[in-house]
């Protein structure tokens, strides 16, 4: 019987045709596009504040998507390194600067700001063209059994060449 292809393998995720859809690396980071749907309003017709954080997650994600970290394998490695671990948002700071509403199309910017032991710090920004909607600072810490731990090899790499590639202020 023919066994289903790893869906996060390297060679799938080059042909995968709808890569494009995981936004586009740009000089100091990602840039991911989002439209503003109804189910992501409140009774206003305004976004909803919780909904910021999904869109800055996407962010997030398909960044280290597009700097080659297969999130499918990192957990493979993340296991066999540390079992029982987790990638936990440890803080994040958000400033709610203006209002985004239906049909918007959002671009939700993230970039490296710090690779430490056990966390990696990302500046992400929510804009609506030119117009700042939501800022935040994101610090996602590795835990495993309750403990902070060393973030995986794979991960470190592709995040500290990321890192080193962003503009620095």
């Amino acid at each position: 019987m023919n066994e289903r292809p790893d869906p996060f393998s390297p060679d799938v995720l080059k042909a995968d045709p709808f890569l494009h859809l995981a936004g586009k690396l740009v000089p100091g980071g990602h840039v991911l596009p989002v439209r503003v749907y109804y189910e992501d309003t409140d009774f206003s017709g305004i976004v909803y504040h919780a909904n910021y954080l999904k869109f800055m997650e996407r962010g997030r994600s398909d960044h280290l998507r597009l700097i080659g970290v297969v999130q499918g394998e990192l957990f493979g490695e993340a296991l066999a390194e540390a079992p029982g671990f987790a990638f936990v948002v440890r803080s994040m700071e958000l400033q709610f600067v203006r209002p985004a509403r239906i049909d918007d199309v959002l671009e939700v910017h993230t970039s490296p700001v710090e690779v430490a032991g056990a966390s990696i710090t990302l500046a992400q920004k929510v804009k609506r063209g030119a117009d700042l909607i939501v800022e935040a600072k994101v610090k996602v810490a590795f835990v495993a059994q309750g403990r902070a731990r060393r973030i995986p090899d794979a991960l470190r790499a592709a995040m500290k060449l990321a890192l080193e590639q962003a503009p620095q202020p």
